[in-house]
Formats: C-alpha cells, structure tokens, sequence
C-alpha cells in the first residue's frame, strides 16, 4: 500500500482586518498629515472657526446676541450711510506713513548692525527686543508723562526759562508712538534682508568702478527687498488695527477703525455691526495688501527668477 507524501500547504496569512501595519510602513503623505494635525486643528478652532463667527455675526439683525437668527445686511447699509470711511482713511493712512517713516528711520540702522557693527548688532538686539517684554500700553504711557505740560521735558525746560505747552493729542505724537512701538517689526526683517547680500558682490562692483550709490542702488537695495517687503507688511497690518496709540497719545481726536469697532462691542452693544465693520476692514486690508504685492515681482524680489 503506497501512501503519496503529502506537502504540508503553508499556513494561510492572516486576514487583513486583523493585520496591523506598524508606523514605519505608513507614507509619508500620512506621516506627515499626522505630524501636522495639532497645527491643523490650532487654526481650525483657534482661527478659522472664530472668524467664521465674526463674519456670520455681521450679518445678523442690529443690537441681537444669538447667532441662529434670520441673516440680514441692515448693518452693512448702516456703515455705508454713516461715516465710518473717515476711520478707515485714518487707519490705512496712519499705517502707510508708519511703514514710510520706519523704512527711513531702520535701514541705515539695519545696514549698520548687518554689514559694520558686526559683533556690536547683538547689544543692540537684545535692548530694543526687550523693550517686547513690556506691556504697550506702559511704554506709550510712559511718553505720555514724559510730553504732557510740565512733564519730563516742559518741567526740565521750565528750569531754564523755555515754556513748553502739551505736545499730546495730535497726530504727528500719534505716528511717534506708532513708530516707537513697531520699530522691533521693520527693523529685525531689515537686518535679515542685508544679511542675505554677499559682500563679495559689492566688492566686485567696487572693483568694476561703482560708486557707494550705485552699489546700494543696484546691488544692496534690490537683494535686500524680501526683508523690506515682510518688514512693511508687518508693520502695515498691524498699524492699521492699532488702537492704543491714538486711545493714549491722541486723545480721541482721531478716531480709527479699530476704535469704533470696540465701541460697538462694548459701548453700544452692537455686535453685529461691530462684527461687518471687522468683516469689511479685514477685507480692505487684504486688498490693499495684494495690490500692493501686485505691484512688485515676487520671483525677482525672492530670488527664484529664472531671468
């Protein structure tokens, strides 16, 4: 009697439902929507979704509190017939002339701590960064007792004969206080920006007979403008949402945007309109921001033109 030998059949592999697939055999695009999850729901929750609110707020019925109402565009035709637009012009126009007035005050100053002080650039680093660590409003404050009568100044000048009134309330204390508090802004971008020209470059236009002008003009200018385009974006946006320095050191004498907008949250009670004026600046403001953008090469500026 012959038996057939029979190969044992190797065992059958486990079902995938049961298989669990170890970390290091996942891809990367999964690995990495991980790793990017916490960053994901930060600006889905801390963000997008309050945002969402806001611009949803505007559109309900004046003076309410609850969002599932019937939506309405009363408060936008309440901003278009009243004078809000004066605001908004003192807004963006306060915020222009802040960007315009730092450009000039921080180059020289961001080319020195680049290219000259060298070593020295990190003192001053670490004096006007730590004037961060102090609340806004305590340093505004603080030029405040310094420019009010008989203050720091008109009381050291009273000692000498010289009688100085008030310098608060105005607008150029206003763009000072401004100027004073985004300095950090523009200046740090600016100093990244020069960091980035090599010096061999402007040797080399030395020795092809340039001129100090013609160097910054054609070499050190262009190659450092991404610091001077995130510098001014900087500055801009957060100029134009300033609100304590007209508060402090203008007295209410020019009303901005962001100022109103408190009012209606707080004084009037009217959330929804406050939340259209948010929605409508916000908007503006990234218009203008874009238009601006529009006007420059991007490619050229950042160094991927292919020209």
């Amino acid at each position: 009697m012959s038996t057939e030998n029979k190969v044992p059949s190797p065992a059958e592999p486990p079902s995938k439902a049961w298989r669990l697939s170890p970390v290091s055999n996942w891809g990367p695009g999964a690995f990495g929507f991980l790793s990017s999850l916490p960053f994901i729901l930060l600006m889905l929750f801390g963000f997008v979704a309050p945002l969402a609110c806001v611009v949803w707020f505007g559109f309900m019925p004046p003076k309410t509190f609850a969002l599932l109402q019937m939506p309405t565009l009363a408060n936008y035709h309440t901003i278009f017939e009243q004078t809000y637009f004066k605001s908004v012009g003192w807004s963006l126009g306060l915020a222009a002339l802040t960007v315009g007035i730092l450009l000039v005050v921080c180059y020289p100053l961001a080319y020195a701590m680049a290219k000259i002080f060298r070593g020295g650039a990190s003192f001053i680093t670490y004096t006007i960064a730590s004037s961060l660590f102090v609340s806004e409003n305590i340093r505004l404050f603080g030029w405040v007792i310094g420019l009010m009568k008989n203050g720091v100044v008109g009381g050291t000048l009273a000692q000498f004969g010289v009688a100085l009134d008030s310098q608060l309330y105005n607008v150029p204390v206003i763009l000072l206080g401004m100027s004073y508090v985004y300095l950090p802004f523009m200046l740090f971008p600016l100093v990244l920006g020069i960091r980035m020209v090599p010096d061999q470059l402007c040797e080399a236009a030395y020795d092809l007979g340039a001129t100090r002008g013609q160097v910054f003009r054609r070499v050190t200018l262009p190659l450092s403008m991404p610091g001077v385009l995130i510098g001014s974006l900087l500055v801009f946006v957060l100029s134009a949402g300033a609100i304590a320095e007209a508060k402090i050191l203008g007295g209410q004498k020019v009303v901005t945007i962001a100022s109103d907008i408190e009012s209606e949250f707080t004084y009037a009670q009217n959330w929804p309109l406050g939340s259209a004026l948010s929605t409508l600046f916000i908007a503006l403001t990234t218009v203008v921001v874009f238009l601006a953008l529009g006007r420059f090469n991007l490619d050229r500026l950042l160094g991927r033109s292919s020209e």
